[in-house]
């Protein structure tokens, strides 16, 4: 994948080498004076501590202007996330309505984002509280040496299904997955309201895939394969057979092997937005 043409999206915050907030970014000068007011308050430090830890770790992270990527990690996500800017941005305008462009951030080891903290191990996600993707690039590795996926355009595939919950967030499908839970209705499990959310993630990974495509004719010989094993390697089925021994069906949240791999090459080959449905799709 040639990726090297995609522009470089102005959006990216690169917080890698940071720590994930708390009391240990008080310093020893600020946890003191919260000793000093506990006791003048007759409270427990501990507490007022573990108090102020609690609040740093649940709070959104503050928003600063963006750290420049200087490494090829952070050139490759600035590429992609900059692609994904600009299809989403001319699909929306044909639709006559404006595409917010979501920050994405690069951290390593721990985050703190809107939705709550989150590790390395949690792999990347997108908070609709702070429309922002969160994304350890150490995941792309992980793929390749654990899952048996990876690849340039398999790690474009995966920051283009995290931006595809932003557009879902903004058409308003997510609002309506969050209402169904609230309401306590059952999201999880074979065919459930997760399950059609992340398939259309992946189908609309596919739509920004197959533009990207048209406008740069950037893919290589064995690029499409790349993401097909990717999503064959991060299917529920798959997954749960390798952690557990066995496929739960009712835990499932992603959709199977089968299931992302189709739903990627339906995006891709049409191009089309109104190819997404999977809400109404009957078999998934």
């Amino acid at each position: 994948m040639d990726w090297k043409q995609g522009r470089r999206s102005s959006n990216v915050q690169d917080r890698r080498g940071r720590g994930g907030g708390g009391v240990g970014r008080l310093g020893l000068g600020g946890i003191g004076v919260v000793i000093v007011l506990s006791l003048l308050l007759g409270k427990n430090p501990m507490e007022m501590l573990g108090l102020i830890d609690q609040i740093s770790q649940s709070a959104p992270a503050a928003t600063s202007p963006s750290a420049p990527v200087n490494d090829e990690a952070g050139d490759f996500v600035s590429a992609i996330l900059g692609e994904t800017e600009d299809v989403w941005g001319a699909i929306f305008q044909q639709r006559g309505e404006r595409y917010e462009q979501p920050r994405l951030i690069l951290f390593s080891g721990s985050v703190r984002s809107a939705c709550g903290g989150a590790t390395s191990a949690s792999g990347p996600f997108y908070c609709p509280g702070d429309h922002q993707v969160y994304l350890d690039t150490s995941f792309f590795d992980d793929m390749t040496r654990k899952l048996g996926g990876g690849g340039d355009f398999a790690d474009a595939y995966v920051i283009a299904h995290e931006v595809g919950h932003h557009v879902q967030t903004l058409l308003g499908v997510s609002a309506r997955v969050n209402q169904a839970r609230r309401s306590g209705q059952t999201v999880e499990g074979d065919g459930g309201l997760l399950v059609r959310q992340e398939l259309q993630a992946d189908c609309l990974a596919g739509v920004w895939a197959y533009h990207a495509q048209q406008r740069h004719q950037w893919l290589e010989a064995g690029d499409v394969e790349e993401a097909l094993n990717t999503a064959t390697a991060i299917g529920d089925d798959r997954l749960q057979k390798q952690a557990r021994g066995q496929v739960v069906p009712d835990a499932f949240t992603h959709g199977t092997s089968a299931q992302r791999v189709r739903w990627f090459q339906r995006g891709f080959a049409s191009g089309s937005l109104q190819q997404c449905d999977t809400f109404a799709a009957q078999p998934l």
